[in-house]
C-alpha cells in the first residue's frame, strides 16, 4: 500500500506563508528597485530615446557602441582604476589597520588622524586635494625639496590616474576601521602558539592572519572592485577642477581632462545620458557595467574561495 502526497502538509504552507510574509518588503523592494530598473534598461537600450520619443531601433545602439572611441577609452581608465587603485587602496588600509594593532600607544591618535579623511564630503575633499597637488602645492614643494621632479599632477594624462589613486589611498578610513576590527578579533593564542614553534612575523601573517580575515578581505576587495566601477564623483570634480571649467548653463565640458585619461565608464554613460539625450545608448553602457560588475564579483568569490579552502586544507 502506497501513500501520495498530493499535497503539502497545511502546517507547511502556514509556514510558507508567514515566510512569504516577513519576506515581502524585501521582495517589494527587490522587485522595484532592482528588477523593474534592470527589466526597462533592457527595454530601452533596444530604442532612441530622448525622454519625449520612443523610436525602436533594434540593434543599432550596440552597433554604436563597437564603434564609440571614447566608451572604449573610458573601459580601459576604469579596469585600470579596478587592477591599479583596489589593490593599493585594500593594501595600504590592511598596513595601516596591521600598523595600528601593533602600536603601543597613541593608537587612538593615529586611529582617528587616518579615519578622517573619509569623513570629509567627496567634492570638498576632491577639490582640496587637487589644490594641494597642483604644480606649485605643498606636495610638489616637498618632492622638489629632495631634488626630483615633481609631475603635474592632474594636468598630465600619464599622472592623472596615479593622482586619483593617492586620492583613494588618502581615503582609505573605512576600509582600515574594517581591517582593524578583523585583526584585533584573531584570537592571541595563535600568535602564541606560532611563536614557539619558531614561525617567524611573516609566516604568522601568511598562515594565521590571512586566513582568519579572509571574509573580511574578500568583502573589502568585492566592494573595492564595484566602487571602482561606478567611480564617477572624484574623477569628475578632479578633471573640472584641473581644467578650470565651472559647470555653468550651456558649458559644453567633455569629462576626461586632460586628455581623457580620466575619463570613467560611469562619466561617459552621464554624459550620454544626460549631456547628449542618448538614453537608448546609456542603457547600452549602463547594461556594460552591470554585467562587469556582476563578472568581476563572482570571478573574486571564487578565487577567495578557492584560497580559503587551500588554506584550510594546508592547515
Amino acid at each position: 500500500m502506497s501513500v501520495t502526497h498530493a499535497a503539502a502538509p497545511p502546517r507547511a504552507r502556514r509556514e510558507g506563508r508567514k515566510a512569504l510574509l516577513w519576506m515581502s518588503p524585501w521582495l517589494v523592494g527587490f522587485a522595484v528597485f532592482f528588477v523593474y530598473p534592470l527589466v526597462a534598461t533592457a527595454y530601452f537600450s533596444f530604442h532612441r530615446y530622448d525622454l519625449f520619443t520612443l523610436e525602436f531601433v533594434g540593434l543599432d545602439n550596440y552597433r554604436y557602441f563597437f564603434h564609440d572611441d571614447r566608451a572604449w577609452v573610458s573601459i580601459r581608465n576604469t579596469l585600470w582604476l579596478v587592477v591599479f587603485m583596489v589593490p593599493a587602496q585594500v593594501l595600504f588600509g590592511l598596513a595601516v589597520a596591521q600598523l595600528l594593532t601593533r602600536l603601543k600607544a597613541g593608537a587612538g591618535f593615529f586611529r582617528t588622524v587616518f579615519y578622517l579623511p573619509s569623513l570629509v564630503p567627496l567634492v570638498a575633499g576632491t577639490v582640496s586635494f587637487v589644490f594641494l597637488m597642483n604644480p606649485s602645492g605643498p606636495l610638489n614643494q616637498i618632492i622638489e625639496f629632495f631634488g626630483i621632479a615633481a609631475p603635474d599632477w592632474f594636468g598630465d594624462k600619464d599622472w592623472a590616474k596615479p593622482g586619483l589613486t593617492l586620492l583613494a589611498m588618502w581615503g582609505i578610513g573605512n576600509t582600515m576601521m574594517i581591517f582593524l576590527a578583523a585583526l584585533l578579533d584573531v584570537p592571541k593564542h595563535l600568535y602564541e602558539a606560532a611563536a614557539i614553534d619558531g614561525a617567524g612575523g611573516w609566516r604568522q601573517f601568511r598562515s594565521i592572519t590571512l586566513p582568519m580575515i579572509s571574509p573580511v578581505l574578500m568583502f573589502s576587495t568585492v566592494t573595492g572592485v564595484i566602487y571602482a566601477l561606478q567611480y564617477f564623483t572624484q574623477a569628475m570634480i578632479a578633471s573640472r577642477v584641473a581644467a578650470g571649467v565651472t559647470d555653468s548653463p550651456g558649458s559644453s565640458f567633455v569629462p576626461g581632462y586632460p586628455e581623457m585619461s580620466t575619463l570613467t565608464l560611469p562619466q561617459w554613460l552621464f554624459h550620454a545620458g544626460f549631456r547628449d539625450f542618448s538614453m537608448g545608448y546609456a542603457c547600452v553602457l549602463a547594461l556594460l557595467l552591470f554585467a562587469a560588475s556582476m563578472i568581476f564579483t563572482l570571478v573574486l568569490l571564487r578565487r577567495f574561495r578557492a584560497f580559503t579552502d587551500d588554506e584550510g586544507g594546508n592547515r
